[in-house]
């Protein structure tokens, strides 16, 4: 078996790409970093490191092993964590990452519920998508993080994360009043090839929705905050689709339904592979029974 205090020392040399700096950063000597490389390479029967004229360069399995090294970084500064939370006390304190649309419907109303339950002591949120937050879900300074993908791409699982599906909800399209279809109950997207566009990205749900339509979109407004994306379309600057969670708090703005293909996305949760903290599971009780109550309300 590998001995994981010298995977360790490898990770540090691969991650800083030098010997002296990987054994300044563990505090230990530069030929002490040396010998555990030369004994994991003899234990493997594998050159790791490629060391010369032409720099520092992993080999094919050093790449491999570096993979697997930092892989085991993770899970132990997860363990790590843990194990801190359970020894202070902090099983009451519950820190999740939630996207813009999540965090202004779901995520107060879920802690809200936990806190008169008695079972939540403190909440603290951190906004990002989910390649924002599935890091700190890996190593544990996250509980739980809260996040989207187009439903008709293919599923996505962060490495080193637990993916849990929550629920699917319709995208609508978002129109200021004045706009000259703000009337129509249903709209083909392709109807608005030459309006002027918003979206949180150039290459998200959005976007692809529109080229699925038959047109590439004129994105003139990017952002995700909810409370600029109401002002823009309610100001006629710009057309977008919104999400049936967020379109019963907008105001100003019509949301006809999408003719034709629908354009779905799922919310999903990333959770640690082990150790899930135990308000985990009631805070997304909360978040699927919040967003039924929601979805079963007409836009």
């Amino acid at each position: 078996m590998l001995d994981p205090r010298r995977l360790l020392t490898f990770r540090e040399v691969a991650r800083q790409r030098s010997f002296s700096r990987a054994a300044e950063s563990l505090s230990l000597t530069q030929p002490a970093v040396s010998q555990q490389i030369r004994a994991l390479e003899t234990q493997l029967g594998e050159r790791l490191i490629e060391r010369g004229r032409s720099g520092f360069a992993l080999t094919a399995a050093g790449e491999l092993l570096y993979e697997h090294a930092d892989a085991l970084s993770a899970r132990l500064r997860l363990a790590e964590r843990q194990l801190d939370e359970a020894i202070a006390d902090g099983r009451r304190r519950l820190r999740i990452g939630a996207f813009p649309t999540a965090l202004a419907v779901l995520v107060p109303g879920a802690i809200a519920e936990l806190s008169e339950a008695g079972g939540l002591l403190e909440a603290g949120v951190l906004q990002g998508s989910d390649v924002e937050l599935a890091p700190g879900v890996r190593d544990g300074s996250l509980h739980v993080a809260l996040c989207f993908q187009d439903a008709a791409a293919p599923r996505t699982e962060p490495d080193g994360t637990r993916r849990l599906d929550l629920l699917d909800e319709p995208m609508l399209v978002a129109l200021g009043r004045r706009h000259r279809l703000a009337g129509r109950r249903r709209i083909r997207l392709a109807e608005l090839a030459h309006d002027r566009w918003l979206a949180a990205g150039p290459d998200g749900l959005i976007a692809h929705a529109c080229r699925a339509a038959g047109f590439e979109p004129d994105l003139a407004f990017l952002t995700d905050d909810p409370v600029a994306i109401n002002g823009l379309v309610a100001a006629n600057l710009a057309v977008t689709l919104v999400s049936q969670l967020l379109a019963g708090s907008f105001r100003g703005v019509a949301t006809p339904a999408i003719a034709g293909a629908s354009v779905r996305r799922t919310i999903y949760a990333l959770a640690p592979p082990t150790g899930p903290h135990p308000l985990v599971a009631p805070f997304l009780d909360a978040v699927r029974a919040r967003a039924a109550a929601a979805l079963r309300q007409p836009p």
